[in-house]
């Protein structure tokens, strides 16, 4: 049974950082690209960052490029994500998830149909 559990969210102030992290199970990690989504109240879930199984490739939404860091520790079986310089707009449920196809995610990586697991989320509430 696969198991991806988040944990580091929290409030903040806004200029100020976090590091969530996500714990898998259940899956060889080492061969599972990752994702990092938000969903803010009365919002669609959105794309964060998304690294793939070797962390040779990230990619990272335009409006958190150069604010957030992910990265992973397949050793630990743990993605992560360092959010730098939060803003209000930051406050969201944050979302990891595994994709176990393997093919396809390059082209899709940003999208969260390409997904196959979903942690339960940690909230993010940055105030101003």
């Amino acid at each position: 049974q696969v198991q991806l559990v988040e944990s580091g969210g929290g409030l903040v102030q806004a200029g100020a950082s976090l590091r969530l992290s996500c714990a898998a199970s259940g899956l060889t990690f080492s061969d599972s690209n990752m994702g990092w989504f938000r969903q803010a109240p009365g919002k669609e879930r959105e794309f964060v960052a998304a690294i793939n199984w070797n962390a040779f490739r990230t990619y990272y939404s335009n409006s958190m490029k150069g604010r957030f860091t992910i990265s992973r520790d397949n050793a630990k079986n743990t993605v992560y994500l360092q959010m730098d310089s939060l803003k209000p707009e930051d406050t969201a449920v944050y979302y990891c998830a595994a994709d176990n196809k393997g093919s396809g995610w390059y082209a899709s990586a940003q999208r969260a149909f390409q997904y196959d697991y979903w942690g339960q989320g940690t909230q993010v509430t940055v105030s101003s």
